[in-house]
């Protein structure tokens, strides 16, 4: 930021210099060759240089009111006003304007946008004898220079020079010569709307990205594309446009016009991809034909392709966790036994617990489970308003009654300091449990746990209004979840069974 005075020094050096930028700047080690003909256009126009005035100094009432009647006196011209004064920017005097001038400011007319195929049609309807330019431009409400622009963009400099010599003194004689000018012309036209139509098409009927080469789209998405411009077109010359022979064409037509052999496969995939409430993809629902009733034998492809088609999506929401339970040491922390291994060959010989949150617009609801890495189930959990003792305490007596005599699992956990209080180390050495921790502040290490909860909330907590859901509802709908989680969420890893579908198969559970 330069002062008044540093500006007029190097106003004054530059005209001593002969206009010298570089001496200037050389002399006073500022300011740059922009600035410098800006302060000297100043000095030209008033006589001065204009002072700068810092951008968090605030303008008083008076000069508020004096840059709003110097706008009005100027014809209520903002830019002559702020360029008069000095200050202050163009927004912040339209505010003034509208402050102590209500309904007085000149409206700027909104600039409207005109895409390719507008344009298109505009040119060629001022060249092709059904209204003069003058008339069409008006009609559409552009300017001339922006007309001009337009047609030398759209006809390129060959096309260009036979409007230009059609509109030069030099026009032939001869009628017939005449003619031919005009049907190049308008041939021309015709191409350009063309090209604009299949370009525009690929980007919307096929749903490719804005851009994309019409020649590199499959035979199938062409044979899309052609049908639906065939009412503006020929034929042969959209084939030529999208580089598709006629026998593939007509090949693509009559097999889109057979009987959908998937039609049955598509409702069932519909009606799977409802039931999970939209957070299946097409791997799981694969999986869920395979091990239906009545099997079905079809490719992963084939189903990929088939909610793609459907625009059957997951919603999946990413969400950073942003509370922790971390509140210090409080006791030893025991070591970490699992290192990143969460595999088990056998139930209730490795679990692992958390506590994760739902801010729901009412309360917040925390949630604690036991998981057994032998397949992911949900050995035991509680949901409580508050993060405390009686929460993982309650969790933990229910899931050491499921324990058979001689079980024994190791409990890892991360660093919170409601596994380190005695409550719970007591009731851990009282079952024969053997605690792990995870290092301090490192989700990795309970990554599994972590996992589970990502799972849960993408399927059974975002993307639903919870307005007006009470507590009581809400773990109600959460225990449902957790028991369908349990019974009937098909994983890959159990060869697409539930855990407990998983558990019955291998002779464990009833």
């Amino acid at each position: 930021m330069h002062t008044q005075e540093q500006r007029t020094k190097a106003v004054m050096l530059f005209i001593e210099t002969g206009f010298n930028h570089a001496a200037v700047k050389s002399a006073l080690g500022y300011p740059s060759r922009w600035s410098l003909d800006r302060w000297y256009a100043d000095y030209l126009d008033k006589g001065h240089v204009k002072e700068k005035r810092e951008h968090w100094e605030k303008f008083s009432d008076e000069e508020k009111a004096a840059a709003v009647a110097k706008y009005f006196e100027l014809d209520r011209h903002l830019s002559n006003t702020v360029n008069e004064l000095g200050y202050p920017s163009r927004t912040l005097l339209c505010q003034w304007i509208d402050e102590l001038a209500p309904g007085m400011r000149k409206k700027t007319k909104p600039h409207k946008k005109h895409d390719d195929v507008e344009r298109v049609d505009v040119v060629a309807e001022a060249y092709s004898g059904e209204g003069a330019v003058a008339e069409v431009i008006r009609k559409v409400d552009v300017d001339k220079v922006t007309f001009y622009n337009w047609r030398r963009k759209l006809l390129g400099e060959d096309a260009q020079k036979v409007v230009d010599d059609m509109k030069s003194e030099e026009l032939p004689d001869d009628v017939g010569e005449l003619q031919e000018m005009i049907a190049v012309q308008r041939a021309e036209l015709h191409r350009l709307k063309l090209e604009t139509a299949v370009w525009r098409g690929a980007a919307e009927l096929v749903k490719k990205d804005p851009g994309a080469d019409p020649s590199n789209l499959t035979n199938r998405e062409k044979t899309i594309l052609v049908g639906a411009l065939r009412d503006r077109f020929a034929l042969n010359e959209l084939l030529d446009a999208v580089g598709l022979a006629k026998s593939s064409y007509f090949y693509q037509v009559h097999a889109m016009e057979a009987p959908d052999k998937y039609a049955d496969l598509r409702e069932s995939i519909a009606e799977i991809f409802r039931e999970s409430n939209a957070t299946w993809g097409y791997r799981r629902i694969w999986g869920a034909l395979r091990m239906a009733e009545e099997p079905v034998a079809v490719s992963e492809k084939v189903v990929r392709d088939i909610m793609r088609d459907g625009n059957l999506v997951v919603i999946y929401h990413a969400k950073k966790k942003n509370w922790s339970s971390y509140e210090g040491e409080e006791s030893p922390a025991p070591p970490n036994l699992v290192g990143r291994d969460f595999s088990a060959g056998l139930p209730n010989f490795l679990w692992l617990t958390d506590i994760t949150q739902f801010a729901l617009p009412r309360f917040k609801c925390y949630l604690s489970p036991v998981i057994d890495c032998f397949d992911g189930a949900v050995v035991s959990w509680r949901a409580s308003r508050n993060p405390n003792a009686e929460l993982v305490n309650a969790m933990l007596d229910e899931a050491v009654s499921t324990l058979s005599p001689g079980e024994r699992p190791v409990l890892h956990n991360d660093r919170g300091i409601h596994y380190r209080w005695p409550g719970w180390i007591e009731r851990c050495d009282a079952a024969g449990i053997t605690r792990s921790m995870s290092k301090k502040g490192c989700s990795p290490d309970n990554s599994a746990c972590e996992g589970f909860f990502g799972r849960l909330k993408n399927e059974f907590f975002y993307y639903r209004n919870w307005d007006g859901v009470t507590f009581e509802e809400f773990v109600a709908e959460l225990g449902a979840y957790i028991e369908y989680y349990n019974e009937g969420r098909i994983k890959q890893s159990l060869g697409w069974k539930s855990p407990m579908q998983y558990r019955r198969s291998l002779g464990l559970a009833a």
